[in-house]
């Protein structure tokens, strides 16, 4: 039997990604990098030969269930799970990890969100394997930790020993987003990584760490232990997730555990919070433009243009924008002020729900 498995997290509605980004349709069921696959969709591909189909768990929250089920048929009505009601990442993965350890308490579990890019999947393959050969049998909790490029403040940052040999560091400290001098001090003393939100570890390590830590949260998905895979699973969930506090696993467990690691990671990881960072990404022509559509481009330069096949769309003059057109909303932007996105969205709610 192959104890590894996956959960992927697929129930965010990346607000920084709109107007692309939607409610009712969030990036990580679009086609971003125009591959002729979704984020959801590589996210699974990536974890071809790391374990079987029938393994592979995705939370989402109900309204997209459909869409988890046309986007990946493969996977069977168990291994969808739906949350009621967002209530961050700690719940959601709780939840997961309770009822795979009710069928198998052997498993060894990676948790990955459904819309980050990975440049280079056989690296990340190897990491990963790295990382389960740690967690199989080991009470420890692992991060993936991303070498940083540069000093970034949207991301947050691991510092970890440098004293052990190899990729596996124990963790020492967890810092979220800092300010821009500091986050230039951790890229520079060498000891830290950005942390990438992907996490390996064996079911009863993930269990005692919410037992611990989370104890309120263990006891509640630990009743539900005689209904999961049945059909009382559904109620029960909703029940559960009513009593739950919205809390994010860095901060409920992995910035409290003493048996945290991190594995030193290199694949070309970007988790595509932003238009900024899906432009750093992406393939550039002569000008440094990134284009998806049908667009005629004058004296154009540093932009991101993303607009619907069937319009034509001719823009002249700009210079570091984000042009951005999807279900009747046009969005026009400097991109070195796309940290507005989510003031665009919170007002265009007040213009109607169809629009966010």
């Amino acid at each position: 039997m192959n104890h590894t498995y996956i959960i992927i997290m697929a129930g965010g509605v990346g607000t920084r990604f709109w107007p692309f980004s939607r409610s009712n349709y969030p990036k990580q069921f679009h086609d971003v990098l125009g591959t002729g696959r979704t984020l959801l969709q590589q996210t699974a591909d990536r974890f071809d030969g790391i374990c079987p189909p029938e393994n592979i768990y995705i939370v989402t929250s109900s309204k997209y269930k459909e869409i988890c089920q046309e986007q990946l048929p493969q996977l069977a009505d168990d291994q969808v799970l739906c949350e009621p009601v967002a209530r961050n990442t700690a719940p959601c993965i709780a939840y997961a990890c309770y009822k795979i350890a009710q069928r198998d308490p052997e498993a060894n579990i990676v948790v990955a969100p459904a819309d980050h890019i990975i440049l280079k999947e056989d690296a990340f393959r190897a990491t990963i394997r790295t990382a389960l050969a740690t967690t199989e049998g080991n009470n420890v909790l692992v991060t993936l930790g991303i070498k940083p490029s540069r000093p970034d403040t949207g991301y947050g940052y691991i510092q970890y020993l440098t004293d052990a040999e190899g990729d596996v560091k124990k963790v020492k400290t967890f810092t979220e987003k800092p300010h821009l001098e500091l986050a230039r001090q951790f890229v520079e003393s060498g000891e830290f990584v950005w942390n990438a939100g992907i996490f390996v570890w064996n079911v009863q390590a993930i269990k005692q760490a919410f037992t611990q830590f989370m104890p309120e949260t263990a006891e509640i998905f630990a009743e539900g232990e005689p209904v999961y895979y049945t059909d009382e699973e559904s109620a029960f969930i909703n029940k559960a997730y009513s009593l739950c506090k919205s809390v994010s696993i860095d901060n409920g467990i992995m910035e409290k555990a003493g048996n945290v690691y991190v594995v030193l990671s290199e694949f070309g990881w970007s988790d595509l919070g932003t238009w900024k960072s899906l432009y750093e990404v992406s393939d550039k022509s002569d000008e440094l433009n990134v284009i998806d559509g049908h667009i005629l481009l004058y004296d154009t330069k540093n932009c991101i243009i993303k607009t619907p096949k069937d319009r034509l769309v001719v823009v002249n003059g700009l210079d570091g924008y984000i042009v951005a057109e999807y279900d009747n909303v046009l969005m026009i932007c400097r991109k070195d002020e796309e940290q507005k996105v989510k003031e665009f969205v919170a007002d265009a709610k007040e213009r109607g729900n169809e629009f966010v």
